[in-house]
């Protein structure tokens, strides 16, 4: 990989996008970081607003090539590494679980997590993106219950995502803690990728406290 091809992860202390930055050590990827000060509202300035509209982290600039939104980010990161071995490849038959569970994150398990913290019906089921939140619980604990991982025996790219994302939300008691989550957060997020960015984080948020 070359200097023009370098991933340039954009990256807060303490937000989602630790889970890209875990995953970029998962994978052994040549990378550099560029921190934004999330208390200083950096990620809301024109200069990150001009690689994201959004305002929000992760994003990564691979070359001329931008990616934002959490998933997009892993799956395209995924790829882009095989040797790492963390992604189904295309004809493996784990690849059509590994691409479900990766968007049930985004299109079931996050917008219900959302409105049960917000206090907000789900709407009509016709209308509601995924049902009810005690389905899309007792969905993900069925398959956390199969495990060790949500593929099976390998670990994988899906479990960074969903090892970080759940990790974050029991801190904020979002979700119940059920014995299969609590064993499942002990098998992802104690890997030395995971307790190594936190530490860094943690060092990288005290930095940006206001003095």
């Amino acid at each position: 990989m070359t200097d023009d091809d370098k991933i340039v992860l954009f990256h807060c202390p303490n937000s989602r996008s630790g889970g890209a930055l875990i995953l970029l050590e998962e994978l052994g990827a040549p990378y550099d970081l560029h921190v934004l000060n999330m208390p200083a509202g950096e990620q809301r300035q024109p200069a990150f607003l001009a690689v994201n509209p959004m305002g929000k982290v992760p994003a990564i600039l691979h070359g001329d090539v931008l990616v934002t939104e959490q998933v997009a980010i892993y799956l395209y990161l995924a790829d882009l590494f095989p040797g790492a071995g963390l992604t189904p490849a295309v004809g493996d038959r784990r690849r059509g679980p590994y691409l479900r569970w990766m968007a049930f994150y985004g299109s079931c398990f996050e917008p219900a997590v959302v409105d049960r913290a917000m206090k907000r019906e789900p709407g009509p089921a016709m209308m509601s993106p995924y049902g009810d939140f005690e389905t899309v619980m007792g969905t993900l604990n069925a398959q956390l219950r199969a495990g060790p991982f949500m593929l099976g025996e390998a670990f994988s790219v899906a479990d960074v995502l969903w090892g970080t994302a759940l990790q974050w939300i029991t801190m904020f008691g979002l979700v119940p803690v059920t014995p299969e989550i609590s064993a499942y957060l002990e098998r992802t997020t104690n890997r030395p990728a995971a307790v190594r960015v936190r530490e860094q984080d943690a060092a990288r948020a005290a930095q940006q406290k206001p003095s």
